[in-house]
């Protein structure tokens, strides 16, 4: 056991610290792509909970099912740890394998030499060698395109080969009711304009729900079908941006999770790390939670992305343009702070030039589908909603050239800190409001729904899928 913040952490908890290093490393080779995010995480804790069930009584790998398991008496701290090292280390290797030389020297710093190359169910680092092999197999050609080699692409890693095409060009409007790709401005005064990210997502192999389309709900308010609505949506959206307060800039930016983030998997993965010290977890508590919420946001994100790519949705950037052309707005001024007057065609979300608007459609949202049902697997996991954390922050210091004075946002539940993350969206200016109360409501759905499948990983019942 290590010690974070005066708690001692289960080696579990320290190779999820890695795996968040090496994903914000990801991050700055490639930006945010959330939803590769989270199969990488899946995929790494997936094969460190099957190398330690070799190591319970009674639970079964997702892959190698029981046959893993090792006699009672080798069930020990010490060889848990070992194998988990092993399935961990192979693991990230398999999805971030530009990080070897960053990943071996973790290996020497945890107490493992990296260069050990076992199949020996017998010995730990073997079982954790086959249970990340296992692991990776399954998820060579999942429907990621992780190698770019699927038909139908251009030999992309992770790139489309559904041949999806944009309605609505970046510099006018087509159709109002479908998404709109936005032209970015780097630091570097360099512009691009990124396409609909991974639409392809909808064809992933999911973990346990059975199908990406098993949560789809209904459409969303079009200006063909539900006008006023959809304008009333739109309206609460300029109402926001025009009245942030520095506490909602702070939600917004909190939820946004600046530069190197590890996007909504790796948000709620830290909060499950809160809840670890909080309970004072030990490595077996650790494992499966953190097997829980990182398959849970892969399914959230395979089940969003399909309702994305289904209703193709415009953004707020789209709407605002489509029911104000031609008139004068009010709202966020820029990175100058504060706000003023202007044509709705230069109406901005709470959002850097570099960055103004996640790159896929809008309905679901991902951050409400993915905290919703990962914070009622929280709560289903621990027995209690309660999550009495907070965040300290300054306001601004994401988005405006000055940052503010610290704030401290409460997040006193789960269910709480996911309708922050949902509501953070629409004062952001990225997402109407339907899409975050929706995008809740299916990831509530997915983890009540999912729960009882992990309790048959965890009591041995559980049948290895296809």
């Amino acid at each position: 056991m290590d010690t974070t913040e005066g708690v001692k952490v289960s080696a579990a908890y320290q190779w999820l610290d890695i795996a968040q290093e090496a994903t914000a490393r990801e991050v700055s080779r490639n930006a945010p792509r959330p939803t590769v995010i989270a199969r990488a995480h899946s995929i790494w804790a997936t094969a460190m909970y099957d190398a330690w069930a070799a190591y319970d009584p009674s639970a079964v790998g997702s892959r190698l099912g029981g046959s893993l398991r090792r006699p009672v008496a080798e069930h020990t701290p010490a060889n848990k740890e070992t194998a988990i090292a092993y399935a961990s280390f192979h693991a990230l290797l398999f999805v971030y394998p530009e990080d070897r030389e960053f990943l071996e020297a973790e290996m020497r710093r945890m107490g493992h030499d990296p260069a050990v190359v076992s199949d020996d169910p017998a010995t730990p680092a073997g079982i954790g060698q086959l249970a990340a092999k296992a692991v990776g197999e399954y998820r060579r050609h999942d429907g990621s395109n992780q190698f770019g080699d699927e038909v139908g692409g251009d030999g992309t890693p992770y790139g489309d080969y559904t041949y999806y095409q944009p309605v609505n060009p970046p510099d006018r409007i087509l159709d109002p009711d479908r998404w709109q790709p936005i032209t970015f401005t780097l630091p570097d005064g360099k512009q691009v304009t990124p396409g609909f990210l991974t639409p392809h997502w909808y064809r992933v192999k999911t973990f346990v729900i059975e199908r990406s389309d098993q949560f789809r709900p209904g459409p969303p308010p079009r200006t063909d079908t539900d006008d006023a609505l959809l304008r009333r949506e739109t309206d609460q959206v300029l109402a926001y941006n025009r009245h942030l307060t520095n506490d909602e800039k702070a939600i917004v930016e909190f939820m946004r999770d600046g530069p190197r983030s590890t996007a909504q998997s790796g948000h709620w993965l830290r909060f499950a790390q809160d809840v670890s010290r909080r309970d004072q977890h030990g490595i077996d508590e650790d494992v499966k939670l953190f097997f829980v919420i990182a398959n849970t946001a892969h399914d959230a994100f395979i089940s969003c992305w399909e309702t994305k790519r289904y209703y193709d949705s415009s953004r707020p950037w789209t709407l605002v343009r489509h029911y104000y052309k031609g008139q004068r707005v009010v709202g966020w001024a820029g990175p100058d702070g504060g706000t003023k007057e202007m044509a709705a065609e230069e109406w901005h979300p709470y959002s850097p030039q570099s960055f103004i608007t996640p790159p896929f459609p809008g309905y679901t949202s991902g951050h409400a589908t993915v905290s919703g049902a990962c914070a009622k697997m929280l709560e289903l996991f621990t027995g209690s909603d309660e999550f009495d954390a907070i965040e300290k922050r300054r306001h601004c210091e994401l988005t405006e050239n000055d940052g503010g004075e610290e704030v401290t946002l409460t997040l006193p539940t789960f269910s709480a800190t996911a309708e922050m993350a949902a509501l953070s969206r629409a004062l952001g200016g990225y997402h109407i409001p339907v899409d975050n109360d929706v995008g809740l409501r299916v990831g509530r759905e997915i983890a009540a729904w999912s729960w009882p499948k992990y309790q048959e990983y965890f009591n041995g019942t559980a049948k290895v899928r296809p």
